[in-house]
């Protein structure tokens, strides 16, 4: 079986290595020249991290990123609200981790042409459309220096190419475009002290106003460690203002006005904004939840399949189980139709029910509440929010964002375990 992925980001380059390991041949196209370590933070939660750990990938995981031990609410005045522990502080088997997106794309990289061959990935080189017929799958390419290219076949084709897959687009033609929420992110990455425990995850303000997240995704030999931080504005309007991209540089000066008064004990908010060399800019969106995915050979994965808000760390994590499934349900399958459809079977309605729990995080709930009514800051959060109710969003954020501990703890591995390395 011979299978084209396009996009080589995180979900098609886990996706290579997912079938490579059940014995699947791959080949990934991208429409970048050349993939560098872009990006900024992201977070990897238990369920991901447990996946490329069994793909051999733990050990470049510990030495890049940061295990994270809490996850810390706080108002706008930088009054602690309440927190958590995260991954292995929680009970897992495997930690949650805090790293640069780039860095973990790099690994993910030096893994798929490592063991599928150095020209498994073909850059400069986009999907434009595809037919599928007569039990394959004829791609049309365009080659950016070049122009279009001779149509490869492959007996699957996976969309993997984002929040504006040509994959997606060819297969729901009549879907509206991205869906905008009013809310404009700016995100950078500044080297600065350790803050708290040193491995927090912190979430200041509020969705109605303003909202600043500060993680570290690496340490440095100095002591000190690099701060992945999001400002978050409720700007509104009926489309973003700018055209949504990952990779869009941003302006300090239309983000740090939001933030300018947020200096608390354990962070200054304007220090690290103002230190920070490359600001990017994102208008917060996400798609409305497909009845399907894809169709006969064809389907979709990661973004592609289910871009959703930036919200409770999930958005790269699923596109890592989709990966494992999707190499699962084809290898066990008696034909790539079967297993296509076995794949969206068991991933489609777990993905879109958190597309949309993410626009109504109970975290965010959380913050929102006490922002109502303490706008001026409290000092006992007991006097806001009774323990009930605590506690009730609490576990709603667990049900909608993570795997039940003891049930990922005890499940069997979805592909075989490679040996560390």
């Amino acid at each position: 079986m011979r299978v084209l992925i396009a996009g080589a980001g995180i979900a098609g380059l886990t996706t290579a290595l997912a079938l490579h390991a059940v014995g699947i041949e791959a080949q990934v196209v991208d429409s970048a020249t050349e993939l560098k370590p872009l990006g900024v933070g992201i977070n990897l939660l238990p369920h991901a991290v447990r996946e490329l750990t069994e793909l051999g990938l733990g050990p470049a995981l510990e030495a890049t990123g940061i295990a994270t031990a809490e996850q810390a609410h706080f108002d706008r005045h930088g009054t602690h609200i309440w927190s958590e522990p995260r991954g292995r502080s929680l009970g897992y088997a495997w930690p949650q981790y805090s790293i640069h997106r780039g860095e973990l794309q790099m690994i993910l990289l030096a893994a798929v042409r490592d063991r599928l061959g150095p020209g498994a990935v073909q850059t400069g080189t986009t999907v434009t459309s595809f037919t599928d017929r007569d039990g394959l799958v004829e791609v049309q390419l365009s080659n950016r220096p070049n122009g279009p290219v001779v149509p490869p076949t492959a007996h699957l084709l996976i969309g993997a190419d984002g929040l504006y897959s040509a994959v997606r687009a060819q297969l729901h033609p009549d879907e509206p475009p991205p869906r905008w929420g009013g809310v404009m992110l700016w995100r950078g990455v500044t080297p600065g002290p350790p803050f708290l425990t040193g491995s927090t995850l912190a979430i200041a303000g509020s969705t109605t106003s303003r909202k600043f997240v500060a993680y570290p995704i690496a340490r440095r030999d100095d002591g000190t460690v690099l701060v992945n931080w999001v400002a978050e504005a409720m700007v509104g309007g009926d489309a973003p203002p700018v055209r949504p991209d990952w990779n869009r540089e941003g302006r300090l000066a239309e983000a740090l006005p939001y933030f300018l008064d947020w200096t608390f004990d354990w962070l200054n908010v304007p220090g690290l904004m103002g230190q920070t060399a490359e600001i990017l800019e994102y208008p917060m969106v996400d798609r409305d939840p497909l009845p399907s995915w894809g169709r006969g050979r064809v389907t979709l994965a990661g973004d592609a399949a289910h871009p959703m808000y930036p919200i409770g760390s999930n958005g790269g994590s699923q596109a890592i189980v989709d990966a494992s499934v999707l190499a699962r349900s084809l290898a066990d399958a008696a034909c790539p139709e079967e297993g296509l459809a076995a794949y969206e079977a068991a991933r489609l309605p777990a993905a879109n029910k958190i597309v949309l729990a993410n626009r109504a995080m109970p975290v965010d709930a959380v913050l929102d509440m006490v922002a109502d009514r303490a706008p001026d800051g409290f000092d006992r959060i007991e006097d806001v929010l009774d323990p009930v109710e605590l506690a009730s969003l609490r576990d709603a954020y667990r049900a909608t964002s993570q795997e039940d501990v003891a049930a990922l703890n005890a499940r069997a591995p979805i592909l075989p375990v490679l040996p560390r390395g």
